[in-house]
């Protein structure tokens, strides 16, 4: 499958935690801002101070924990793709299920169990959305892309004029 046809392992691993940072990182540092503006008193010099206040206290923070999700993701799904020699989406639903229960082991074995069933389900239900959208596409184009003049066979001579100038005077 193309959607399976990514970097290598190790390079991975490092690419989705760096994604994953500035996704937690951008994401939190807007609801941060409005979260900060929302609880600062009135007045437009005291809301800003506290909205770019929130932001750099806590949108790190967001990015960290991300970063935390996403390689320790990548880390299970590179794994698995190494246990099972293939790629497809049951290694990505495997790995969501094993994240949430890594992540929540701290908690004790039920929240490990609730992580689990939650990261699983979240994992299980972006890989079918993804699966659903290729058929989709695939199906409004059955033959692939289909193009109007094949001008491969013409003698050089017959070949038609480029619109940027005569390139047939170059070869």
């Amino acid at each position: 499958m193309e959607e399976y046809a990514r970097e290598p392992c190790p390079w991975r691993i490092v690419d989705d935690c760096g994604g994953a940072f500035t996704m937690g990182t951008i994401g939190g540092g807007i609801f941060q801002a409005f979260k900060g503006f929302r609880n600062s008193p009135v007045g437009v010099n005291h809301r800003l101070r506290g909205s770019l206040t929130a932001i750099k206290t806590r949108a790190p923070q967001l990015g960290g924990s991300f970063a935390v999700w996403g390689g320790l993701f990548s880390m299970i799904d590179c794994s698995m793709v190494q246990i099972r020699g293939k790629e497809d989406p049951w290694n990505s639903i495997t790995s969501g299920a094993l994240t949430g229960a890594i992540l929540a082991a701290r908690n004790g074995p039920v929240a490990m169990v609730g992580s689990a069933a939650m990261g699983g389900i979240l994992l299980a239900l972006i890989e079918g959305a993804g699966i659903l959208l290729t058929r989709f596409a695939s199906a409004q184009f059955p033959n692939g892309p289909q193009f109007s003049e094949d001008h491969s066979q013409l003698p050089s001579n017959q070949l038609p004029s480029s619109p940027f100038g005569d390139y047939r005077q170059y070869q």
